[in-house]
């Protein structure tokens, strides 16, 4: 039995049985983490497993009060034997804590309710505070934009996918690089973004794009990264739900433009909501399709605009930054993520990828607090491409796989502070961001920082660091795949 379909089993009965996910975990095994390990790449014996099912039967055919059932099953399960990190399957590999996931969702669980478990990337302050008190998103538009050197656009447009929008500023500023390098060449842009509040931030964006560069067509949606590069929907069901709209902006000016970008705030609170999925990762109630063009370069645009049923993928560029959850395995960032960007990319096309890479005073925050903790071991570029390869089979002969040196893939992004800042005794305030953007990149969930900010050792922790580097930064990792030209 694969991990998914028993999480999907375990979530459908803890919402038929009222159970939260802790719960359930500890009446059938006595571990509250077990739906959290499952969900984050952890394997179970078959012993495990049989514990699990006499569980569930056990419950159902009684047909025993949630109380009743959950003492006297917690208290006779003997609690699992721990494993050490890396062993063999079938036991279950030593659990960190839980990523949460890309950049982007929006849909906060906090693991209790029965419905979901908690996603790093959900967590609104700790995302919008690391946004702004770091350089990430502008290092990461930076080594974006060096790869339009080497892409090779073909008529009529040239066309750019983002896997992962987030707030916009990391496709905001490509596109200003866009520009400067393609001032009179259509561009057709899409990008993939669940989240809600994302979506209104890399909104905000746009109208000064839209007036540097009218020969622009712009496309947002919320479609799963096996659909949203063709924005087509497979699954019947969910096509028949599928909104598609078409926005033409009047007017020549980007104030007249932001205006009629504010105007569909309605549409996106409508149309662009989320749910916790029973694997725990967001999923869209609807799935949606936004365009957004000038309607005084239609004409010119006509070829590009995508045409419902009829999109063709074919980009020059694939942008694929902190796409997937640094301790999801090799195997799912591969066969979900990667391979079906890697497939929408046209002849001469080229996808980079782009994730944490540990290793720098952020992890040594870390280390100080959880000192076997290792949220990046899974997340090699060499394995992760050759995982791809494997997983395209006989079309991976169409393609380079480039990992580069790590002088040419590993960059450095730094925490915003004054040149005197670090100095002597720090203030709480750079502290407390400091520590936000270290627990933020290592993908601590909350319940594990609970009992740590309890005192003042994660800080005093923290002022160390700072202390012994002059500051914190932290490093990213990139790789690249390109399609051969015909």
């Amino acid at each position: 039995m694969s991990a998914e379909h028993l999480l999907t089993e375990i979530s459908d009965f803890c919402r038929t049985a009222g159970l939260a996910e802790s719960t359930f975990g500890r009446a059938a095994i006595n571990d509250g983490k077990l739906v959290s390990r499952l969900r984050n790449g952890g394997r179970i014996t078959t012993d495990t497993l049989d514990r699990i099912r006499h569980f569930m039967t056990n419950y159902q055919s009684r047909g025993r009060g949630r109380t009743d059932a959950v003492s006297s099953l917690s208290m006779a399960a003997p609690k699992m034997n721990p494993v050490q990190p890396g062993a063999a399957p079938p036991a279950i590999p030593k659990a960190g804590p839980m990523a949460s996931p890309p950049v982007g969702s929006g849909k906060p669980s906090n693991g209790e309710d029965g419905q979901g478990n908690f996603r790093f990337y959900d967590n609104r302050q700790k995302y919008l505070m690391f946004v702004n008190t770091c350089s990430e998103k502008w290092e990461v538009a930076n080594r974006v934009s060096q790869e339009l050197d080497y892409v090779h656009p073909r008529p009529p447009a040239l066309r750019i996918f983002d896997a992962g929008v987030g707030d916009g500023t990391i496709l905001s500023r490509v596109m200003r690089t866009m520009h400067d390098k393609f001032a009179t060449m259509p561009f057709y842009i899409v990008g993939k973004e669940i989240s809600l509040e994302d979506v209104r931030l890399t909104l905000q964006k746009m109208p000064d794009r839209f007036y540097e560069h009218p020969a622009t067509v712009l496309v947002l949606t919320n479609l799963q990264y096996a659909n949203a590069p063709w924005l087509t929907v497979r699954d019947l069901k969910a096509a028949s739900s599928l909104v598609w709209q078409e926005v033409r902006l009047k007017g020549n000016t980007s104030h007249s433009f932001e205006e009629q970008i504010t105007a569909l705030e309605p549409f996106l609170a409508e149309n662009w909501n989320a749910h916790t999925g029973k694997t725990g990762n967001s999923v869209y109630d609807r799935p949606a399709v936004l365009v957004i063009y000038r309607e005084d370069h239609r004409f010119l645009l006509d070829p590009i605009i995508p045409k419902l049923g009829e999109t063709p993928a074919e980009y020059d560029l694939v942008i694929a930054s902190q796409p997937y959850r640094a301790r999801a395995t090799v195997q799912f960032k591969a066969k979900r993520v990667i391979a079906p960007l890697a497939r929408a990319l046209g002849p001469g096309g080229r996808l980079i990828g782009i994730h944490s890479y540990g290793k720098d005073p952020g992890m040594e925050v870390i280390r100080k607090i959880w000192p076997d903790d290792d949220p990046f071991v899974t997340n090699n570029r060499h394995d992760i491409l050759k995982a791809v390869k494997t997983e395209m089979g006989n079309a991976a002969r169409n393609y380079s796989f480039n990992a580069n040196s790590d002088t040419k893939s590993l960059f450095k992004y730094k925490m915003h502070t004054l040149p005197t800042e670090v100095e002597g005794s720090i203030g709480t305030s750079t502290l407390f961001a400091a520590w936000n953007d270290a627990v933020y990149v290592a993908q601590v969930e909350d319940d594990r920082l609970g009992p740590v900010v309890s005192n003042n050792r994660y800080l005093e922790a923290t002022q160390e660091v700072l202390h012994a580097n002059g500051g914190l930064w932290f490093l990213d990792e990139s790789f690249v795949i390109s399609r051969r030209r015909e």
